[in-house]
């Protein structure tokens, strides 16, 4: 039987797979294109886990695909601190809990019709 996963893992994966009785995989070293393709989606997998899950085991798989991300394009954790602190200070954090249901407009905002048409935006 076999069971087709196409998706990336993690680095020890496929030796614990193999080391199983009657198991072996077949994997593949990717690309860098395709690796941050495959981090994109690993981080949406991940986020949808934790979602589902709440759990903290989840949240710090997010975190280390995010890591993995930001170790592929050099981002360092004090940018993204700095990046965090400065949207902070001008938007807020989300504290307050505010729920937006609409914002009404006397003339049609194209601008806010494709964010709001955005696949993300309707889960």
């Amino acid at each position: 039987m076999v069971y087709t996963y196409n998706k990336l893992v993690r680095d020890k994966i496929p030796e614990e797979i193999n080391s199983m009785e009657g198991r072996k995989t077949k994997f593949r070293i990717m690309d860098e294109n395709e690796y941050i393709k495959e981090l994109n989606r690993k981080l949406l997998e991940e986020s949808n886990e934790f979602v589902e899950e709440n759990d903290i085991e989840e949240l710090a798989d997010v975190m280390e695909v995010m890591e993995s991300i930001m170790k592929i394009k050099n981002i360092q954790w004090e940018e993204v601190k700095k990046i965090q602190t400065k949207k902070r200070d001008k938007k807020g954090s989300f504290d307050r809990k505010i729920y937006l249901e609409y914002v009404e407009e006397e003339k049609r905002n194209i601008k806010e019709e494709e964010e709001l048409k955005k696949k993300f935006r309707k889960l």
